[in-house]
């Protein structure tokens, strides 16, 4: 049962790190600037946010 809800864990930070990926890339690039945030680095931002 532990190693479930391990691997269920793992699957849902896995599908919020795409979602929040494809998020930022794919975000307006005013709409980026206003908030601080480079496109480019969506992948490195996600990963901070998601993972730690």
């Amino acid at each position: 049962m532990k190693v479930l809800t391990k691997v269920r864990s793992a699957v849902q930070k896995r599908a919020a790190y795409i979602r929040l990926k494809n998020e930022i890339a794919n975000m307006p690039q005013d709409v980026a600037i206003d908030v601080g945030l480079f496109r480019e680095d969506a992948a490195k931002i996600a990963s901070k946010a998601i993972y730690g």
